[in-house]
């Protein structure tokens, strides 16, 4: 297994969380948050789509496809173009409303197939191409990409542990 199926496997293994924290709720349970503050699923699995999408994109010089297949109109949130949930506030939290789980899982499966098929097409020398000189040390691509692992994994599991509270709640 050389480092691009490596990573395709992660970014899968995070998929498959995706689906199973969203796949199947209302949109009132999508939105349902633990405590005032609290994040909720919906939000998760928007803000942790649109890391990996901006983060993959801008570490490979390709457009988002937040913008490049329209999900932006679709989801129809009050926020900046741009906006990826970095230090939203409680209220931005709680305006993180969808219809269904489908469109959360669809976003992210777009998301999903640019990353594969662009990480796919990578060479183990092209992990080590620098795309971040703001850090000490720079950060690599290979670098960047477990970090979007690590950072939407975590989402996930955060994802997954809310539903099945919401299940037992209900149960």
């Amino acid at each position: 297994m050389n480092g691009a199926e490596l990573i395709v496997d992660a970014f899968g293994r995070v998929r498959e969380v995706v689906h199973h924290a969203a796949s199947g709720l209302t949109a009132q349970q999508l939105a349902e948050r633990l405590d005032p503050d609290a994040n909720s699923i919906a939000w998760l699995v928007w803000h942790l789509t649109r890391v990996q999408d901006d983060h993959v994109a801008d570490a490979l010089g390709i457009e988002q496809v937040w913008t490049a297949q329209g999900w932006e109109q679709r989801f129809n949130l009050p926020f900046k173009t741009e906006a990826s949930g970095y230090g939203q506030s409680s209220a931005e939290v709680a305006a993180v409303r969808v219809e269904s789980a489908e469109l959360l899982t669809g976003y992210y499966d777009a998301v999903y197939q640019q990353t594969v098929e662009c990480v796919r097409g990578l060479s183990d020398a092209d992990f080590e191409r620098i795309v971040d000189e703001a850090w000490d040390p720079p950060v690599s691509l290979g670098v960047r990409l477990v970090s979007v692992i690590s950072d939407t994994l975590q989402h996930a599991g955060q994802a997954a542990f809310i539903r099945g509270v919401l299940e037992r709640r209900a149960g």
